[in-house]
């Protein structure tokens, strides 16, 4: 079993980050595996032609990704902490991926080859500069199939750090770690079994580890920086909503008005008012009347969690925005 093991220190310097790069493999995992999750098999469906075209148009893109898809063991080169917390853009990313020698990039093949499900030649890997042109093909994989998405998509993930922080605060890591993923448990009291699979025990350096969500993964995985860096990409929660946005429902609009009809379909997930604001484009104040009426009628209710109010729906909130069988 792999197990990350923390200091105090660096358990106490451990903290959420996002990662573009992060968001954009998970991505391209998602569209090559052939058997996608249901919940975005829409998104996929319309997203696939343009990805398989530009992969059937390049043999080196189609090789990196059949790997990347199809592994257990992600190449370091992709798999790598985010260097500004919650503030890292892609473009700082894919320039430390730029610098990358091809004998870097070679050997980092290694052990994805190994722990892959598929057999893969490497007659695609032909020619040199492979980390620019790697870092190439994931800037067009985001043009493509994420930039458009992106606001929403960072909505949802900081969504979901403000959950797990909110968790941390109240009752420690154990509890903000719950559900992260289905291998990653906490064991005792300085340490994270990452996985199941055989692996050597790794120390946590003094600066702490990294958790990084991303909304179209169903799995995680592990990146290693400088030594004794380390970062858990892990799936965010509600990541449904963020590629299939819901569908009109104009009875409810007729029913509650479109703006409380708006602020019920978006506690999909719990939020605090401050998000519903910045993701619904409307002032506090108009939120804050919303939520009043919508708790009025017991649709909503808002929990204490440290000093902020977090707001979900009730049941009956769940039946009327048809979410939940009466």
């Amino acid at each position: 079993m792999t197990t990350l093991r923390l200091s105090p220190l660096a358990l106490s310097r451990s903290r959420f980050a996002l990662s573009p790069l992060a968001e954009t493999v998970g991505t391209a995992i998602a569209l090559a595996r052939p058997h996608p999750d249901p919940w975005f098999a829409s998104w996929r469906a319309h997203h696939l032609p343009d990805f398989t075209a530009a992969l059937d148009a390049d043999p080196f893109a189609r090789g990196l990704i059949g790997l990347i898809s199809s592994t257990k063991w992600l190449p370091g080169f992709v798999a790598v902490p985010p260097p500004d917390g919650m503030r890292t853009a892609l473009t700082r990313e894919l320039t430390a991926l730029r610098a990358v020698s091809d004998d870097a990039f070679r050997a980092e093949l290694a052990p994805s080859l190994t722990h892959s499900w598929r057999h893969h030649d490497l007659d695609w890997l032909t020619g040199r500069d492979w980390g620019p042109r790697t870092a190439a093909l994931l800037d067009a994989l985001w043009t493509a199939h994420i930039a458009a998405d992106w606001p929403r998509r960072r909505a949802l993930l900081e969504r979901d750090v403000a959950y797990r922080a909110g968790l941390l605060a109240a009752y420690g890591w154990p509890r903000a770690l719950e559900q992260m993923s289905r291998h990653s448990t906490w064991v005792g009291a300085d340490a994270i079994r990452f996985s199941n699979r055989p692996g050597p025990e790794r120390v946590i350096g003094d600066d702490g580890m990294l958790f990084v969500p991303v909304s179209l993964s169903t799995g995680t995985w592990l990146c290693q920086g400088p030594p004794d860096h380390y970062a858990q990409v892990y799936p965010a929660r509600g990541a449904a909503t963020a590629l299939t946005p819901a569908s009109p429902r104009r009875a409810l609009e007729r029913l509650v008005g479109a703006g409380r009809a708006a602020l019920l379909h978006e506690l999909a997930q719990p939020a605090t008012s401050t998000e519903l604001a910045a993701r619904l484009g409307q002032s506090l104040g108009t939120i804050g009347g919303h939520l009043s009426v919508l708790r009025d009628a017991g649709l909503v209710v808002g929990t204490r969690v440290g000093r902020r109010v977090v707001y979900r729906r009730t049941e009956d909130g769940d039946r009327l925005a048809g979410e939940r069988d009466a």
